[in-house]
């Protein structure tokens, strides 16, 4: 048996409620283990970037309303407001980036302080994300965190570690960024580039990756684009100059340069699927589609594959 403790945490925002009370029912329900807390942190700051253009932004009392039936059903434990008090925002991106800085959400809108404040702000020795969205498949004798969770005991190099990115083809093979990618013996694929979307990791273990490089777009003036890092981030906290790149380039950058890896597990007994359709009829069969995945069945075309194939479900 093991004894570490682990607590699932997942970000919730406006932009999930078309599909949210299908997924992370769905997500608790598939990861059948013993949190010792399930927690969703709730951001309520407005929305930016390409986030304002999502198709089914509802209102924060709605957001609320499905959060609180989410607590209600006994799906989570409770919810929470990221904070978003200028005090608990710099002692946080000093410890996690060793700076003050300004901006809350990156580029695109998605929100820095919270991927920091749903790691700081739930107990255990072991923290579980999955992004709102993700669909997962575990076979019933199976645990993917147990077994995530004794990997990371025995391999400390592995920093993060996830279940496999899509379902699994026969010869093990699994299709990612242009390249086809073969298992290792040990049981897990090595990565040096991290992934927000779903990652099990360990808190302490986590700390000594801290402080992680403060990264900014690229500017229109190629002046500023020269600049250091340091010096781009005291322009943007005294001018407003510049907008933050994502958190996970952030903590790719920093795996790059340590020993650490990111680590995907090559078991086709757990699988996820990352799905972009936002359409009303992706929408309208995701029960369905919700369905089939926690039965195993998927169309041949979606093995080794992570992103949600719409043509070949709907």
């Amino acid at each position: 048996m093991l004894s570490n403790t682990c607590s699932l945490s997942i970000l919730v925002a406006r932009t999930d409620i078309p599909f949210m009370m299908h997924t992370i029912p769905h997500l608790v329900r598939m990861s059948n283990f013993n949190f010792i807390q399930k927690v969703l942190c709730m951001d309520t700051a407005p929305l930016s970037g390409d986030k304002v253009m999502r198709p089914g932004v509802g209102t924060l009392s709605e957001l609320r309303d499905c959060c609180n039936k989410l607590i209600s059903e006994g799906i989570v434990d409770k919810v929470v407001d990221i904070n978003y008090d200028k005090t608990y925002q710099q002692q946080m991106y000093q410890k996690h980036f060793g700076s003050p800085i300004k901006p809350t959400h990156n580029y695109r809108g998605y929100p820095i302080l919270g991927s920091i404040f749903h790691i700081e702000s739930v107990p255990g020795d072991y923290m579980l994300h999955y992004d709102s969205d993700m669909l997962l498949h575990q076979e019933p004798d199976y645990s993917w965190i147990d077994e995530g969770i004794k990997l990371m005991e025995q391999h400390p190099e592995i920093m993060a570690i996830r279940p496999l990115t899509g379902p699994p083809t026969e010869d093990g093979i699994m299709y990612q960024k242009n390249q086809s990618l073969k298992p290792e013996a040990r049981g897990f694929y090595k990565f040096q580039f991290f992934s927000s979307r779903v990652y099990l990791i360990n808190h302490k273990r986590f700390d000594k990756l801290l402080p992680l490089p403060i990264l900014w777009r690229s500017y229109k003036n190629k002046f500023l684009n020269r600049l250091p890092l340091s010096l781009k981030t005291l322009l943007n906290y005294y001018t407003g100059k510049g907008k933050l790149d994502s958190w996970e380039v952030m903590v790719s950058m920093q795996l790059e340069k340590t020993d650490y890896v990111r680590a995907t597990m090559s078991s086709p007994k757990a699988w996820t699927i990352h799905p972009k359709d936002r359409s009303p009829e992706f929408i309208g069969a995701l029960p369905n589609i919700i369905e089939k995945i926690e039965q195993g069945w998927y169309p041949p075309e979606q093995a080794g594959h992570y992103d949600f194939i719409s043509k070949y479900w709907l």
